[in-house]
């Protein structure tokens, strides 16, 4: 497991000494994009909160919450969120954003993928035993791609299925030093872009949509939790200036924003 911590000299524990101090769980796909270092200061200034930020999967993050370990989340795993939530430890859950999901590959498309859907590509990563490089870490990411190999019919493993453990900076990273086919969502792979011998080569459809959600975490989960930090930026995040922040995030650098703010949307409707 990797942990990415920001604003924090050692690795915090929830409801620090700090008068003010709130902990952030949240996805590497945040840290690694750059979007949490556009958004926190401007929270900090608003609110007067300071934040420590855990960068881990979805799926450990959650555990940061359920272990009432972390103030708020910000993750983009659903399905496991709406398990967590029905669990009555966690606070409201609300919509935050979405971007979409791109599976990545080498130039020489060894699959050949390029242009197909989701689907078809990874039944035909599957069928070549192109190396494939996973995340495998639990992530909302790696959650993501064995939905879609389930869709699939395919079922990954041997030599050319590959797991770091790691997150998505990391895995793009390795998927291309070995010229790999990867899962990544799209921020990530832009902001990394110039670095990587990796190409988009299938994206656009319904099963890559990628949808984020501000998680509160109430005293049920723990004594030291700070639900009032939580709320304050759960509120903040999805209130009108910090959502034209996110929708704002990357477009002067890469001529498209790398988030879309969804706040008060109709979730059932994103994508369409």
């Amino acid at each position: 497991m990797t942990l990415l911590l920001a604003g924090c000299g050692t690795t915090p524990s929830a409801g620090g000494s700090a008068d003010k101090s709130l902990i952030l769980a949240t996805t590497t796909s945040t840290q690694d994009s750059g979007l949490l270092d556009e958004l926190l200061p401007v929270f900090t200034r608003d609110s007067g909160w300071q934040v420590k930020t855990v960068a881990v999967g979805s799926g450990q993050a959650i555990e940061m919450g359920r272990r009432g370990e972390a103030d708020v989340l910000l993750v983009h795993s659903p399905a496991a969120e709406e398990k967590f939530v029905a669990e009555g430890s966690a606070g409201p859950r609300r919509l935050v954003m979405h971007n979409d999901f791109v599976l990545l590959g080498p130039k020489a498309d060894p699959a050949e993928i390029r242009g197909t859907g989701s689907t078809e590509a990874m039944k035909k990563i599957a069928a070549a035993e192109a190396v494939f490089v996973s995340r495998g870490d639990e992530s909302g990411t790696h959650t993501k791609e064995q939905g879609l190999w389930s869709k699939a019919g395919a079922t990954p493993g041997g030599s050319w299925y590959q797991s770091t453990g790691q997150g998505m900076g990391a895995t793009l990273r390795v998927a291309s030093e070995k010229a790999g086919y990867t899962l990544s969502d799209r921020a990530t792979y832009l902001t990394q872009r110039d670095t990587l011998a990796l190409e988009v080569l299938s994206e656009g459809d319904a099963g890559l949509l990628n949808v984020y959600h501000v998680i509160e975490i109430t005293k049920k989960a723990g004594d030291r939790v700070r639900p009032d930090g939580g709320k304050a930026f759960a509120d903040w995040v999805v209130a009108p200036p910090a959502q034209r922040l996110i929708g704002e995030f990357g477009r002067a650098k890469f001529g498209q924003p790398l988030f879309t703010p969804d706040a008060g949307a109709d979730e059932s409707k994103l994508g369409q």
